[in-house]
């Protein structure tokens, strides 16, 4: 699509050797030639054919869908992706594919769980590309469709397939997961699966540190539900050869690093050392990797192993087989006693020789002769043949590609085993791994298959592509039929037909033993000399050369026959098939042919090739989505953006073979309105006459006189080239726009010079007239300033005169006067004391006279209270009297408790006395034995100090023999108290040994004393059992006595029993009144029988009278004085029948599942509104009563308190019969009373607590469900004609239709007034706005962060005047009900504040995050600031230098995965507590209330009237 006309001041795009392609302005055209200015500065001539056109009004972020490129060629392409790239947009689409650029460091932003929940459900490219959104339109299509699908995942090495891979798992695995009390045992095996496969087919090449050596298919099965049922992984053309050969600096396969850190016993247990010693790992010197422990990798190897279903036994037999692998490396061979023969080198060689042998649990010598000799089988005999040093080491490294092959199957083999196939599976869901295209320096026998698959991926992917083309073009109902298919199918011919083929060549060649690479390679010189696809290079003898899609690539043939083979040695299968281990042996089973010495030939490319068509095969039967992996540099460092790679990238990844199909079509496609918007300058009338935006579209076309475009129904379609020619008439109607506009604004500038100009000769005439006048006005004022001084002279001398004499009269007077007004002050002082002495002596007889009065009455209130004391003393003591023979077993048990309770005491002090004794005495002796060794010491060290003194002395001074040397008495004198000494000691230790004797004899006593203590506190406790058992049968027969009693009143006065008496609801009866009322006590078995009686029937009434009020409040029953009636009834109900202080009762489990069933209807939020008005009511009144608080709440005494302390009790809790009926009527007016609360009141409490708590969430989930389509609808603009849009593109903010945000306000508004009919405490619709609030602020906000048309200046106008409606309703509905809600849209409202700013190119980023939106993380601004464009006044967004400052920020933070995130969370929590509902209602009254009027004619419930 390149420049067909092109003109002066244009912008282009030519080739540039260093970076691709470079931009640049057109200075000159001369015919078909043009210079070009480039923006590095440099002028380049280039021909019009060579240079493409550039879009200057493309958004400086890019677009994050290629399609809608407005060119779309190679430098369109590639800056788009740079754009982005800068931005941290690593994903973007081109259609239905996915190019996703690895950033080489961690975004734990882009793959939360959080991030995952909004691509569910969401249509492709409705949000930001990415691979979850890929994911998710591959299962909804196979969910809707019920058509399998599949996902092909390809680049080249390092550029991030095998993570996009895993997101792409990850993604499947949670939508098509069970749930966890279901199992995850499918998806996890899946996911667990990765980390295995890469320790045992990834490996660090040049590109790439973890680069997947094979190919890799995976199958998620699903059933009819969408839930994954199985799964399968297939593998393609392992890297065998990297086994024996690594080149430099690439590494291994991971296992072998891995083992090699493996913890001390298995190192010792498989005879491991350093990498460095093993010859198949230091061929390399790249050992280590950074950011990758492999002793770590190791162990997280074998906990994925654990998940996938490989035990510990077969864990053990894979690495020992790895083990053994690196073992055989180290075998060298040097030559045998025999001619050219060979044998082990040395004793090391011997020393890994025997290691193997273990290992494979094989015979030595068995293994030295499979890798040194060769037995040839004929028709009569078998020939062993010797093999020289060079062919015995390539026998051993054929057996270690073997093994490490064999291995490799086996283990995807288990793993698909353990994950387990559905065979009934309806879907599936394929996502495909595969390497991409390659062309290194040297290209064997895997870049020539991996380039064929390649080849074949490429001819799908084509295909594909020119399919969506024909769908989307008949979508648009526009003609298509002469468009023309690119396909590769003379390279595949080439590489695979048969026969004829390269690989049907090379399998020829490989089955004659004599063919060698030089005849392989003439056999396809002389085979292909004609064809287009393929060559010779020159000065080259064997290599050939195949011109790819992608390029062309140079092959060398030297070991394109030996990888091609694929054959097991006889003599390596028969030894490993006998190894006495067996999963050695599982690994290399016995074949039917090998017993009939009748194999066929097998090669590796025909079987890859086979393997190619069963997966095209599969491919054919799924929809195809696509994602094409890129790698930015090859340094694999973060922010390096090489636009030669990338290109070649795109070339070889097909992305520009889709562009190309694109081209041959209708490349450029833009929606009418856009269209117009562009376009419209070409014809203004067209689109100011028309309201149709199809009917100007083909007016404008047709006034601009192009041919072969295509209108269909929402875009129109234009050929290649005729965007640019569109661009070209665009660009020359603006320029002549643009020279009328010079030419007015010159005209106007010198007009205004002119009357500048004329303006100041008029100015200079006045200043010239005016210095004229001031010269004449000047002497003028001289003449009268002389007078004025005169007369001012004069003046001021006579005043002066005159204020002299004035001071000194005043000073006279001021004297005088101040002498007569301190005489008045001192007269007055005298006054005032005289006045305050008469005031405190008449107070002081004042209180004399109080004090007497109140010390008399005091005297007097205190003897009539005396009096009253000691009546009621008496009336007490006639009372305890009466207590009987039982006080005094109690009292005979308590002064038995007491006394062992003493002695126990006593115990206790004499052992705690003898202790500290004995401790004190022990101390003494220490102390004092310390003294005397510290004595001893010191005098052992002055003797010693002495003797050597007078040593030193003798050996200076010579004396005569005859003199003594020694002084005799001190030596007598140290030698006595030395002696004195040794018997002090002597004596200590005795008496030391003698207390110790004391101590123990004391310790066994103290021991015998504890015992007998410890007896006596069991003693005392079940005696306190006895006194507990006692005082419950006091309790029964108190309770029995009452009975009896109201029997034998009732039936004396000849009337029936009554209904259940007051004071016995729910089998309840109070122990005060059998003290008060006597009577006879009928024999025990009456009384039980009695008893059972009565009890049976009340348990029968209550249950009915529970019923009855459960069928009442069921329904219902209104509101009185704003209360709910139903809540009142049954906490009235349960006050009433003493439920809160029941030990045991079924009434609250029948009022919780009648309010559990009475909101199963979860979306009437009326119905829902009632309960939570009742519910919340009743929770309220209860936690009102189970309260402790207040000076008339006593608290029950406990049961075990002493004998004396509960009498008391009982005396205190009897009162006079004045008190009692007192009580009774302050109770009876309370309608809300504290009581003492059993266990299940307490739990009812807490159920009733969390059905409150339920039913507001279900009240707020249905308003965000209610309001959840109308957010999906009110973050974007609805797009009006574009005519008139053109006409009034300012007032697009103000007269945007508002229906959708008013919706919201009408739910908002009906939900608030069903709230307020049902009379909802105020406090719980605050929380339901403020967290509804809450909901729309992250859903609008979220909205705008993923979505690139939302951050434009008319959707923030949009989005502001709907924020307006919001504020408006919060301002009408006050802060009673909407509490904090207009503050919890901080966030949307700060975005679209600064969306709809004016000059952002002028604004810091200190100004941004200071004071426009200081609440938004640097994350979510540089979000904003990357994705704004002005679709109304074509404004820039912040400058450069503050996304500079931003992208240092981030960089600084993107370890931290919490503040990388910049997507918000939604709050469901409960934002309430039992006590802010408490608080908010103790204002309400309840005195006045009326219960229900159902239950007002049961006589059962007369208490409640």
């Amino acid at each position: 699509m390149a420049c067909t006309t092109v003109s002066v001041g244009s912008s282009v795009w030519v080739e540039d050797p260093e970076i691709a392609w470079i931009d640049g302005e057109v200075i000159e055209v001369k015919g078909n030639d043009i210079k070009v200015k480039c923006s590095s500065g440099k002028t380049v001539a280039v021909q019009v054919s060579d240079a493409y056109p550039k879009d200057v009004e493309a958004p400086a972020s890019g677009v994050d869908d290629m399609t809608r490129l407005a060119y779309l060629h190679e430098p369109g392409v590639l800056e788009n992706m740079k754009s982005r790239f800068d931005i941290n947009e690593i994903y973007t689409y081109t259609g239905n594919i996915l190019i996703a650029v690895n950033p080489f460091r961690r975004l734990p932003h882009l793959y939360t769980n959080h991030m995952m929940q909004q691509y569910k459900g969401a249509a492709l490219g409705e949000l930001s590309p990415h691979p979850f959104a890929v994911a998710d339109a591959a299962y909804r299509q196979m969910i809707n469709q019920g058509i399998s699908q599949s996902i092909l995942v390809s680049g080249e090495s390092g550029a991030g397939k095998t993570e996009t891979t895993k997101l792409l798992m990850q993604y499947l695995a949670d939508m098509g997961g069970r749930a966890v009390s279901e199992g995850r045992s499918v998806e996890k095996k899946v996911l667990e699966s990765n980390p295995v496969l890469e320790a045992f087919g990834n490996a660090k090449t040049v590109r790439n540190n973890n680069s997947s050596r094979f190919g890799k298919f995976v199958e998620i099965q699903f059933d009819e539900r969408g839930r994954i049922s199985g799964a399968a992984i297939r593998t393609y053309l392992l890297e065998r050869s990297r086994v024996c050969q690594v080149s430099d600096p690439e590494r291994n396969y991971h296992c072998f690093y891995m083992l090699c850190a493996a913890p001390p016993e298995d190192i010792k247990k498989w005879k491991l050392a350093d990498p460095r010693t093993f010859h198949y790992l230091n061929q390399s010197q790249c050992i280590d990797l950074e950011r990758m422990d492999d002793s770590k990798e190791y162990h997280e190897t074998r906990k994925a192993m654990d998940v996938v279903g490989i035990n510990s036994e077969e864990q053990e037999a894979i690495f020992r087989v790895v083990a053994a692998i690196l073992h055989l490396g180290n075998i060298e061979f040097g030559k045998g006693k025999e001619a050219d023969s060979s044998a082990p080198k040395d004793e090391k060689s011997n020393y890994h020789l025997k290691t193997a042998a273990e290992l494979f649990m094989c015979d030595e010598q068995a293994l030295e002769d499979s890798l040194c000799k060769r037995v040839i089988v004929t028709r009569d005999e078998s020939i062993t043949k010797w093999l020289d040093p060079e062919s015995a080491a390539l026998s051993r490294d054929a057996l270690a590609k073997t093994v490490y092959s064999r291995l490799f199957d086996w283990i995807v083999n288990k793993i698909n085993n353990s994950i387990g196939q559905d065979p009934d599976s309806k879907y599936l869901i394929g996502v495909l791994d595969i390497y991409g295209f390659e062309s290194f320096k040297t290209n064997s026998f895997e870049q020539f298959c991996i380039n064929l698959t390649n080849e074949k991926l490429q001819q799908h992917f084509n295909q594909h592509v020119f399919k969506m083309e024909q769908d989307e073009y008949n979508k648009e109902e526009i003609d298509w039929s002469y468009i023309e298919f690119v396909d590769n199918k003379d390279i595949l011919e080439l590489i695979e037909k048969k026969p004829g083929g390269i690989i049907a060549l090379l399998d020829e060649a490989c089955m004659f033993p004599r063919s060698t690479h030089e005849t392989f390679a003439q056999k396809m010189y002389q085979t292909f000399k004609d064809h287009k696809h393929f060559s010779k290079p020159k000065l080259a003898r064997t290599d050939f050369t195949i011109c790819h899609y992608a390029g062309d690539v140079t092959y060398q043939t030297e070991q394109f026959l030996e990888k091609n083979k694929d054959y097991v040695v006889a003599e390596h299968q028969a030894l490993l098939n006998a190894s006495k281990c067996t999963f050695v042996s599982c690994l290399f089973p016995l074949l039917a042919e090998d017993s009939n010495k009748k194999s066929k030939f097998s090669s590796i490319g025909s079987r890859f090739k086979q393997q190619l068509v069963t997966l095209l095969e599969t491919l054919s039967t799924t929809e195809p989505h696509y994602i094409r992996c890129v790698k930015p540099n090859n340094l694999l460092k973060p922010l390096i953006f090489e636009n030669q790679n990338v290109l070649q990238q795109l070339r070889c990844g097909g992305v520009m073979e889709a562009i190309r199909i694109s081209c041959a079509g209708f490349p450029t496609r833009k929606q009418f309105e856009e269209f117009l918007e562009r376009f419209s300058v070409l014809a203004p009338e067209v689109s100011d006459n028309s309201s149709d935006d199809v009917a100007a579209c083909k007016k404008l076309l047709e006034k601009v006189g192009l041919e072969g475009y295509q209108i269909g129904k929402t875009k129109v379609f234009l050929r290649a080239g005729q965007m640019a020619d569109l661009d070209a008439r665009r660009n020359e109607v603006l320029g002549r726009a643009a020279i009328s506009i010079q030419r007015k604004f010159r005209s106007y500038l010198f007009r205004k010079n002119l009357m500048m100009l004329r303006k100041a000769a008029v100015n200079m005439q006045a200043v010239c007239r005016g210095q004229l006048s001031r010269h004449i006005f000047d002497g003028l004022r001289r003449e009268a300033a002389v007078l004025e001084i005169q007369r001012d002279i004069r003046m001021h001398l006579a005043r002066k005169s005159y204020n002299e004499l004035y001071f000194a009269a005043v000073s006279i007077q001021s004297a005088i006067r101040g002498m007569v007004s301190r005489d008045e002050l001192r007269f007055q002082r005298q006054s005032k004391a005289a006045i305050m002495i008469q005031s405190h002596c008449r107070k002081f007889l004042a209180q004399l006279h109080y004090r007497r009065l109140k010390k008399a009455a005091v005297t007097t209130q205190s003897a009539w209270r005396a009096r009253l004391a000691r009546k009621e003393l008496r009336m007490l003591k006639t009372a305890a009297k009466e207590t009987g023979a039982l006080q005094a077993a109690k009292n005979k048990l308590e002064k038995q408790v007491e006394e062992l309770t003493w002695r126990l005491q006593l115990e206790k002090r004499m052992r705690t006395d003898m202790e500290e004794s004995k401790t004190q005495e022990n101390a003494k002796l220490r102390s004092s034995l310390d003294e005397l060794q510290l004595q001893f010491k010191e005098t052992k060290a002055s003797l010693i100090k002495e003797m050597e003194a007078a040593k030193k002395t003798a050996e200076i001074v010579p004396v005569l023999q005859e003199v003594p040397v020694v002084d005799t008495e001190l030596v007598e004198k140290l030698t006595s108290e030395n002696e004195s000494l040794k018997t002090m000691v002597s004596s200590l230790d005795q008496k030391i040994e003698e207390t110790e004797e004391k101590f123990e004899k004391t310790r066994k006593l103290s021991e015998e004393r504890h015992k007998q203590a410890v007896e006596a506190e069991t003693t005392i406790v079940n005696l306190k059992k006895a006194v507990h058992e006692l005082q419950e049968k006091i309790l029964d027969v108190e309770s029995e006595n009452q009975i009896l009693r109201q029997k034998s009143l009732l039936y004396t006065s000849g009337q029936l029993p009554p209904t259940p008496a007051k004071n016995s609801q729910n089998g309840h009866f109070s122990s005060k009144e059998s003290l008060i009322n006597g009577a006879e006590v009928e024999t025990p078995a009456r009384t039980q029988e009695s008893d059972a009686k009565a009890r049976s029937l009340q348990k029968e009434r209550q249950h009915e009278n529970v019923g009855a009020l459960i069928n009442c409040v069921t329904k219902n029953i209104g509101f009185n004085q704003g209360k709910p009636v139903a809540a009142f009834t049954i906490y009235k109900c349960l006050l009433h029948w003493k439920s809160f202080e029941a030990e045991r009762t079924n009434v609250f489990d029948r009022l919780v599942q009648m309010i559990g069933s009475a909101i199963k209807d979860d979306d009437d939020n009326e119905h829902l509104a009632y309960w939570l008005s009742n519910t919340s009511t009743l929770l309220f009144m209860i936690q009102q009563s189970l309260k402790p608080g207040g000076a008339t709440q006593q608290r029950k005494p406990p049961v075990s308190t002493s004998l004396f302390g509960r009498m008391a009790m009982g005396f205190r809790s009897a009162p006079s019969s004045a008190e009692t009926s007192a009580a009774a009527a302050a109770a009876a007016a309370a309608v809300i009373r504290p009581v003492e609360a059993k266990d299940p009141a307490s739990l009812f409490k807490q159920q009733l607590t969390a059905y409150v708590e339920k039913i507001f969430g279900m009240v707020r989930d249905n308003l965000k469900n209610e309001l959840q389509t109308l957010l999906s609808l009110c973050i974007q603009a609805p797009r009006t004609s574009t005519g008139r849009s053109l006409r009034s593109a300012k007032s697009l903010g103000k007269d945007s239709p508002l229906e959708h945000w008013k919706g919201i306000i009408d739910g908002l508004y009906a939900l608030l007034n069903t709230l307020k009919e049902n009379f909802v405490p105020p406090v719980l619709i605050q929380k339901i706005f403020t967290q509804t609030f809450s909901f729309i602020n992250v859903q609008l906000f979220n909205s705008l962060l993923l979505r690139r048309e939302c951050c434009t200046f008319s959707n923030g106008e949009y989005v502001k005047s709907g924020l307006t409606l919001l504020e408006e309703w919060c301002a009408e509905t006050k802060e009673e009900y909407a509490g904090s809600s207009w503050d919890e849209l901080k966030h949307i409202r700060q975005a679209v504040g600064f969306l709809v700013i004016h000059k952002k190119y002028r604004i810091s980023y200190d100004d941004i995050a200071l004071d426009l939106c200081p609440i938004l993380s640097v994350q979510q601004l540089y979000r904003i600031c990357t994705l704004y464009w002005d679709d109304s006044y074509n404004t820039r967004s912040v400058s450069q230098d503050v996304i500079s400052s931003m992208r240092v920020l981030m960089i600084e933070d993107s370890n931290d995965a919490d503040s990388s995130a910049f997507l918000l969370d939604e709050d469901s929590s409960i934002p309430f507590t039992t006590e802010d509902l408490s608080s908010s209602m103790q204002d309400k009254d309840f005195a006045e209330m009326k219960p229900a009027e159902e239950l007002e004619e049961n006589p059962a419930f007369s208490f409640l009237l």
